[in-house]
């Protein structure tokens, strides 16, 4: 079948919007017709070149929402009509991974997808005759997309899918890195690092775990106001931090008798190697936790004293905020559906698909917190 799609033939270049073909479904698989879809970074940090692991000529995107319009033999857990979330981190529930109840990192067809492939190692997609890659086993830049059946989460009907498609990433790898990785107690001190769409969920996340004091950390001044929405008690910007920025958080998370000072938690979620030793260096001496959820660039390597581990600090790493797709997306859905939590603010633009270039361009001025495609 005939399908739009905004395809990424090269590193470094603008999307461009072509019809491609889409072969349908084979066994235990499902075509989706995408209804909406967000603009990550994480799109970007592949378009760039900066990804290690990226593909061209691909379709691109990972966080949308749509509804199953065609099922292949096998297929049980989703039907014709079901309103679903795509999720790059499947959940098969049959691998030793997701057997061991220790994480969420399904291995059941990372094989394939790294490669851009479905599991039978061949493409559903293709443009003049000659395959196009699929993106983390999602390709939400198209308006119709296959996944295997293991890959889609099912949720409830009144789900706006231009809200709901950001759950897809954003909201759950930032709300899950408090609840599922941290797990955040009642009464913490918290510092968080980067306030854009993920750094904003992680702050709600922690509103919702009950943390006492919740710094945020960002160079952009105009995310002062975006983070006190979601529950941000103490803003700093490191411009106007005089002297080392560490000593300064330090200095302002003690508290009472704890002379000590450093948060009990902290999330990184810009991606660069260098705060990520300043978060973890910002925790406290002992017990401090220091989630990493950016991803850095190709090469790049983190680095810090060993005595700043050897004292107790722990460094973690989170992807898709521990979650487990089919399990917890629809849960984090109902939160949603019933005020836990916020996302309408986070949806600062709706764009057709012939506009998802200026989505990034948004992206890249700061000027967007979600850009968000509807078909």
């Amino acid at each position: 079948m005939d399908v739009r799609a905004a395809v990424a033939f090269e590193a470094g270049k603008p999307l461009q919007i072509e019809t491609v073909q889409l072969e349908g479904p084979k066994a235990f698989e499902v075509l989706l017709e995408i209804k909406a879809t967000g603009i990550c970074h994480t799109d970007e940090f592949t378009l760039s070149g900066a990804d290690p692991e990226g593909l061209f000529p691909a379709i691109l995107g990972h966080e949308g929402a749509g509804i199953v319009v065609d099922i292949g033999p096998g297929v049980t857990s989703v039907k014709k009509g079901d309103h679903v979330i795509p999720l790059y981190t499947p959940e098969c529930r049959q691998c030793p991974s997701c057997l061991s109840r220790k994480t969420n990192l399904c291995t059941a067809i990372r094989g394939t997808q790294g490669k851009g492939l479905m599991p039978d190692s061949t493409s559903r997609f293709s443009f003049g005759g000659k395959p196009v890659f699929h993106y983390m086993g999602c390709s939400t830049f198209a308006n119709f997309t296959v996944l295997p059946e293991i890959a889609v989460a099912k949720i409830r009907e009144d789900a706006p899918f231009e809200k709901a498609c950001y759950i897809g990433c954003g909201v759950t790898t930032g709300v899950g890195a408090v609840v599922n990785t941290a797990k955040v107690e009642i009464g913490a001190t918290s510092i968080v690092f980067g306030l854009g769409g993920i750094g904003l969920n992680v702050i709600q996340g922690l509103r919702l775990a009950g943390a006492d004091m919740i710094i945020g950390v960002d160079i952009n001044p105009s995310r002062k106001e975006w983070g006190e929405r979601f529950g941000m008690t103490h803003f700093v910007n490191p411009k106007e931090v005089e002297g080392d920025l560490v000593a300064y958080l330090v200095n302002l998370t003690k508290r009472g008798a704890d002379q000590i000072g450093g948060a009990d938690y902290t999330f990184d979620c810009t991606g660069n190697t260098t705060v990520m030793r300043q978060a973890l260096e910002a925790s406290h001496r002992g017990w401090g936790q220091s989630i990493i959820i950016g991803v850095a660039g190709a090469g790049k390597e983190i680095s810090t004293r060993p005595f700043q581990l050897v004292t107790g600090r722990v460094w973690k790493g989170t992807a898709f905020g521990g979650a487990r797709g089919r399990t917890d997306v629809p849960k984090i859905v109902d939160w949603y559906m019933e005020g836990k939590i916020e996302i309408d603010p986070m949806i600062t633009h709706l764009l057709p698909l012939e506009d998802i270039n200026r989505g990034f361009d948004l992206m890249h001025s700061g000027e967007s917190i979600r850009s968000v495609v509807v078909y």
